[in-house]
């Protein structure tokens, strides 16, 4: 992993080649809907852009489960806004950060998908498994977006340290 800062809704800067020994679960998405704000003009009919928050619902449901089948940590990762990401830490309960990239390091860094849609430059969605620093496991594409915690889950009980 490079040497990167990112900004989490945790207050603190996180970074991401000093997450520790362990496996840190990353899953990386395009934008998290908030009530009472429109979406990019057609996001329903892009490939891979609906699901954000069912995702984002799936790692809090299954946040325990990770933890107990070797997960040292989880983090969401957008290129949103922190202030919003926070907004949606606390609407949605979850008990992990979210880190946020709104200049796309990581993106430049390991060559990350991403995509355009309404002048915003958003990430495609995808996990990273980072062990000791380095890319583990790399979840992409993912379908659908609402089961993707538990197909994190099973790898990591499948592949136990």
């Amino acid at each position: 992993m490079p040497h990167l800062e990112l900004q989490g809704t945790g207050g603190t800067a996180v970074r991401l080649d000093a997450l520790g020994a362990g496996r840190t679960v990353v899953y990386i998405y395009p934008l998290t809907g908030r009530p009472g704000f429109d979406l990019p003009d057609g996001w329903d009919s892009i490939p891979g852009a609906r699901g954000c928050t069912p995702e984002a619902c799936g790692f809090r449901d299954h946040y325990q489960d990770l933890l107990a089948a070797g997960a040292d940590g989880v983090f969401g990762l957008s290129s949103q806004e922190t202030d919003y990401q926070r907004e949606v830490v606390e609407r949605l309960h979850l008990p992990f950060q979210m880190l946020s990239d709104p200049v796309h390091s990581l993106a430049q860094e390991l060559g990350l998908p991403t995509f355009e849609t309404s002048g915003l430059r958003l990430y495609k969605r995808l996990t990273l498994i980072i062990r000791d620093g380095v890319v583990e496991q790399v979840f992409y594409p993912i379908f659908p977006p609402n089961e993707h915690a538990e197909q994190v889950l099973t790898w990591l009980r499948d592949n136990p340290l």
